[in-house]
């Protein structure tokens, strides 16, 4: 089972640590368990109720009123103030108790009626990147149970395989091409595949070469196929120096490509890149440089 620090849960649901521990406190919401050391942790269950609490207080509920409801009570509630599909705030918490719940059928249903209610696109850059964004913290430091990651990954990778294969591969060869990869060592690639999808539904050429790529394999693809761009992403733990070698040696070693760089490493580490290497700070962003290629 997960466990969860006050501050994780924080995080994970909005509300403040200061007023979880009044509402421990004063209405007996959750009842956190002590290690031997006598520091609070959290379970699956308690993270649970209170992804369920934030929606019904969000949505006007008084916690006095909140507070006496069972765990069946607040979960009838929460379908109710939930029905509006549009809400991306109560979606994401809900695909989080999804989460945890291992429910693939909740998962599903809760995605597929926000991509009815707002094209699948902004169901991805609303939802979900939000929703990876809240939990790939929690993995990084090993406070979430790897199966979850692991479930949610290889459900939402499957909505994405399935988007980019409807879309039409342009007849033409003389459309502009990209290389997508990431670096050797580099297994997160879901923000690769959403962006491999708004690359081919711009109309341009994706050579799709995934996760843990030598660099000496990138240099013999672009000899075979001379490609207009390079797109990667650095999301692993990297020290600074590293993230600014890399880049570098993508920039000399491809000097007559753009290369499009994006990712966490990206966001954290580097402030000026070389002349060719561009940042992608968001899919929107890509989107509208997507225009202009």
């Amino acid at each position: 089972m997960a466990s969860y620090s006050i501050k994780e849960l924080e995080n994970l649901s909005g509300i403040k640590a200061h007023t979880i521990r009044i509402w421990e406190k004063r209405y007996g919401i959750i009842k956190p368990a002590r290690t031997e050391t006598n520091i609070r942790y959290y379970c699956d269950s308690d993270l649970k109720r209170l992804l369920n609490i934030a929606i019904l207080n969000r949505h006007g509920m008084r916690i006095s009123d909140i507070s006496k409801l069972s765990d069946e009570e607040m979960s009838e509630k929460v379908i109710g103030v939930s029905s509006d599909s549009s809400d991306a705030e109560s979606n994401i918490e809900n695909l989080i108790i999804a989460m945890v719940e291992m429910d693939e059928y909740k998962f599903d249903r809760i995605f597929s009626r926000f991509i009815m209610h707002e094209g699948f696109e902004k169901a991805v850059i609303k939802v979900i990147f939000p929703f990876f964004e809240k939990i790939g913290l929690l993995w990084q430091t090993g406070s979430i149970n790897p199966a979850h990651e692991h479930f949610v990954s290889n459900l939402f990778r499957q909505k994405l395989m399935v988007a980019i294969d409807n879309i039409i591969v342009p007849e033409s060869r003389d459309n502009k091409n990209f290389i997508l990869f990431l670096r050797e060592g580099e297994y997160h690639e879901l923000a690769l595949l959403f962006y491999s999808y708004l690359i081919k539904k711009s109309g341009k050429v994706v050579y799709y070469l995934g996760n843990s790529v030598p660099f000496q394999d990138i240099k013999e693809t672009a000899k075979m196929v001379e490609p207009d761009f390079l797109f990667t992403s650095l999301t692993s733990s990297l020290g600074k120096e590293e993230v600014t070698n890399y880049i570098n040696k993508l920039s000399q070693d491809f000097p007559f490509q753009k290369i499009f760089i994006t990712g966490l490493q990206i966001k954290d580490h580097v402030d000026e890149v070389p002349s060719n290497v561009v940042k992608v700070s968001s899919p929107q962003s890509f989107t509208e440089l997507l225009k202009n290629l």
